[in-house]
């Protein structure tokens, strides 16, 4: 990498930065009022989505959607959404994916420590702090309650980013299968190609681009929910190594 090209993303970095700050500007006070209701958390989704697709075509980025299944998605139905997690912009292109369906994120309690964001964020999510047995246990009841409100529920069951490159796809966690299982709703397995390489942790790399999603299957929740695990698991697994 030229020192050149390292500025240039640094300047990408920072424009960011400078969008996330000004969107949550826009954002926050109506997404904090309207979530104290929850019927108003329909139009408080909105604004959500306004953060989130605004931010991912922003920076400059698009997606092709390719389906590996005759299945389709009902725009009426709740799912348990499943992918492999490389990036933060993972969570905007989520959102981006499902403009008809409401959804929450089961996401990492340290996040509610960032100034702004974190007001917002642990009123919208379900936090988990994966240290604590007694948090990780909680987060099946607050799921079950966002469920009966009509919400599908985002999980990445690889719990985290992993820091090690050699590793294509981490160990999957029981949470989004045990949902799945437990409340009958499909598990809807999704595969993303190109955020590890385009939008990175490494401030210095990255760049604008197209992502590739997979859709890999829409998976019965009547099975076990160690067999649901095993299977997403090989799927994405599968779709990264052929497409990588």
């Amino acid at each position: 990498m030229t020192a050149m090209t390292r500025v240039l993303n640094y300047i990408w970095r920072f424009w960011f930065l400078l969008l996330a700050f000004v969107l949550l500007i826009i954002c926050i006070v109506p997404v904090y009022i309207l979530s104290y209701r929850k019927k108003d958390y329909p139009i408080a989704y909105w604004w959500i989505r306004f953060f989130c697709v605004t931010l991912f075509y922003g920076m400059g980025f698009r997606y092709s959607f390719h389906s590996l299944t005759s299945k389709n998605i009902n725009p009426g139905a709740q799912y348990v959404i499943i992918a492999n997690h490389t990036s933060i912009m993972d969570i905007m292109l989520m959102v981006v994916l499902f403009p008809k369906h409401s959804i929450c994120f089961v996401g990492k309690k340290e996040l509610e420590k960032i100034p702004l964001f974190g007001t917002v964020y642990k009123r919208i999510c379900v936090m988990v702090d994966r240290s604590s047995p007694r948090s990780r246990a909680r987060v099946y009841q607050l799921c079950s309650e966002r469920i009966k409100e009509g919400q599908s529920i985002v999980i990445f069951p690889e719990g985290g980013v992993t820091d090690d490159p050699k590793i294509i796809l981490d160990d999957f966690k029981d949470g989004p299968f045990i949902l799945a299982n437990k409340h009958h709703h499909p598990l809807l397995v999704l595969t993303f190609i190109g955020l590890k390489e385009m939008f990175p942790f490494d401030n210095s790399k990255g760049h604008p681009g197209k992502v590739k999603v997979f859709l890999n299957d829409i998976l019965d929740y009547n099975t076990n929910h160690q067999k649901l695990k095993e299977t997403a698991f090989l799927q994405i697994k599968n779709t990264l190594e052929q497409n990588n």
